[in-house]
């Protein structure tokens, strides 16, 4: 009996997302967004404002996770660790935009900013960034909205309760998975009235980001049924605090529990991964995906 790895009969349903001059064929293969984290208080302790690490030591580490298998960048400059308090918009746009100006000349993959705020969104579209992915998905500045639209870029609407500060207390939902994805759907409506192209979304139902550790397990396990909204999923499990009580485990040593999360996702239906470990958790896709679209003969 010979094996043969035919990507046409993936379980998960296929997308052709455009992000400014970039085009995304999500469903095929997993794709993997590196975290370039341009904070001094990142929760993963992989902040590269820490240390005061220069722009260049920035961009070559983005290089690596290139060379490593990114498939986007996600720059970001304001921790949301549970917990965290906001930054100034200008301290905000003084930690990223430089960073993603040198990125799009250099780097020939999407640039992602993770932000919510409006001007922030604004500088990096400015300077090529072709992705928003904002925490705040379920309720997001409809100025941050009409910009991506303008600038033709893509979003990443993700699920959040509350806010950075204070998601993690009194948690409670009705029902989690409807609740979530009902939240996501009035989004992506909100978002396709605008007038952002249905090509132009992804949906993040927001491991960690007011859930308990139950609902996160909860969340991978049903991902399937947030198919529903025929939206390509991404899933962000990496070094997160759930894998580590799990594990009793502090944040540097949560690669293996991050690879089982990441692993159950993808064959629950995720297409994109968004991480810090960019070698190990794209050989896991790599060998995840065959087992997804395996045929026999």
């Amino acid at each position: 009996m010979s094996v043969n790895y035919s990507f046409k009969n993936s379980l998960r349903n296929h997308f052709k997302i455009r992000a400014g001059s970039y085009k995304l064929e999500l469903g095929s293969k997993t794709s993997i967004m590196a975290i370039l984290n341009m904070t001094p208080d990142s929760f993963s302790h992989d902040g590269l404002l820490k240390s005061n690490i220069k722009l260049t030591k920035a961009l070559n580490i983005a290089q690596q996770f290139v060379d490593e298998g990114a498939d986007i960048i996600d720059v970001g400059g304001e921790s949301t660790r549970p917990g965290s308090k906001p930054i100034t918009i200008k301290e905000e746009i003084k930690r990223v935009i430089p960073v993603i100006a040198k990125l799009t000349k250099k780097i020939k993959i999407p640039i992602s900013v993770d932000t919510y705020k409006t001007d922030v969104a604004k500088g990096a579209l400015d300077a090529g960034a072709m992705i928003v992915n904002t925490i705040k998905g379920i309720n997001p500045d409809n100025n941050l909205l009409r910009m991506v639209k303008n600038y033709n870029a893509a979003i990443v609407l993700m699920h959040m309760k509350g806010t950075p500060e204070t998601m993690q207390k009194n948690i409670h939902y009705k029902s989690l998975i409807k609740d979530i994805i009902d939240s996501l759907r009035k989004s992506v409506e909100n978002c396709l009235e605008i007038g952002i192209k249905s090509d132009r979304i992804i949906i993040d139902p927001g491991i960690g980001f007011g859930k308990t550790l139950e609902q996160n397990l909860e969340i991978i396990h049903r991902l399937k049924e947030f198919r529903v909204l025929n939206k390509p999923i991404l899933i962000g499990t990496s070094r997160k605090s759930f894998i580590g009580k799990i594990l009793n485990n502090d944040v540097n040593e949560r690669l293996y529990g991050t690879i089982a999360t990441a692993t159950a996702s993808i064959l629950n239906g995720a297409h994109i991964l968004r991480v810090h470990d960019v070698k190990a958790l794209k050989e896991a896709s790599i060998v995840t995906d065959a087992i997804l679209t395996v045929s026999k003969k």
